[in-house]
């Protein structure tokens, strides 16, 4: 299930309709844990092949050398070690869909084979003469930039227009962050069966979840959640809850300091003022990291509580009213 309410996603969600009407091969692009697999899933669910085999395969988790007998099998006595014939993937995915994941790390020798399934609709086992007829839909996937893997001589340019028929990009979750309360939402529910109990997730922790850049995508954003889950015994998820990379990311106070454009080798730099401004950051780190309780927040910073208030004052940083 894909869940989102941007218009990338409905986007996403008309392309599906569109490809699961048809046997057209189809190429899945974006970012790790954005849900590739998820769309190729939805795509042969919904097509006239939904009742035979999804049988996916990733292609750069399988060693180069294994992958070849992985996708289509041997005879026995092929080599060393095969005792007895094997069926590929491709002969288990017969007139269903074949999900080919991180395509762009197969080796070369291996894409030629690829480009004649698709062409011939024939393979060979390893160790075999006999053509053997396939009948099945491939969805290849890939977080690669393929073009640019072309242009570089690590794939081959006419399966790449073979695979390319109808792109499909799902963007990166930093791209569609109205999405992300939702996401947060759905995995609560997920979660809260399996453990028990639910989460309730304050404003001040759904704003650093807006503010992340999620790297790890939809699959991070998951990982977090059932995290949270195993080590809170229920109850609102609060801002210490948070891993520091999450709370401080990439657009954390530490890449805020001092402005990039400052260089050693310019005319000069106010050393007060940048000072200044690198403790007023702190200092407003240190309040929102605790949810503007002074007392805590002066501990964190190592000063007492009348000597925070001041730097406030001096600093021209407005209360927000939470008292202690």
């Amino acid at each position: 299930m894909i869940i989102g309410q941007s218009i990338q996603i409905q986007r996403i969600l008309t392309f599906i309709d569109k490809l699961s009407k048809t046997d057209t091969t189809a190429l899945i692009m974006g970012e790790s844990g954005t849900g590739k697999e998820l769309v190729a899933k939805m795509i042969h669910q919904k097509s006239s092949r939904a009742e035979k085999p999804f049988i996916p395969v990733n292609c750069a988790a399988i060693p180069s050398e294994l992958l070849e007998s992985e996708l289509f099998g041997h005879e026995k006595g092929a080599f060393t070690g095969a005792q007895n014939c094997r069926y590929g993937r491709f002969e288990l995915a017969n007139e269903g869909t074949i999900f080919l994941d991180e395509i762009g790390d197969m080796p070369l020798h291996l894409q030629v084979k690829i480009l004649r399934v698709i062409q011939e609709k024939t393979f060979e086992r390893i160790g075999g003469t006999r053509p053997i007829q396939v009948n099945v839909r491939i969805i290849a996937a890939t977080n690669k930039d393929l073009e640019n893997e072309v242009k570089e001589g690590r794939f081959r340019e006419d399966l790449f227009w073979r695979l390319n028929v109808v792109p499909v990009v799902i963007p990166p979750l930093r791209e569609r962050k109205e999405d992300i309360p939702l996401l947060c939402e759905y995995f609560i529910n997920k979660f809260s069966h399996k453990f028990g109990y639910s989460l309730q997730i304050k404003p001040e922790v759904m704003q650093i979840f807006l503010n992340y850049t999620w790297p790890g995508n939809v699959r991070e954003l998951e990982n977090l959640i059932e995290r949270l889950y195993v080590l809170n015994e229920g109850g609102n998820i609060n801002i210490k809850d948070i891993p520091e990379r999450i709370r401080f990311g990439e657009n954390s106070f530490q890449k805020e300091l001092i402005p990039d454009d400052l260089n050693p080798f310019s005319s000069g730099i106010d050393l007060n003022e940048v000072l200044k401004e690198y403790e007023k950051k702190l200092i407003l780190h240190a309040l929102n990291l605790h949810g503007w309780i002074k007392s805590r927040a002066a501990k964190y910073l190592n000063i007492n509580r009348t000597t925070l208030i001041e730097k406030m004052k001096r600093l021209n940083i407005k209360d927000n009213e939470n008292e202690d």
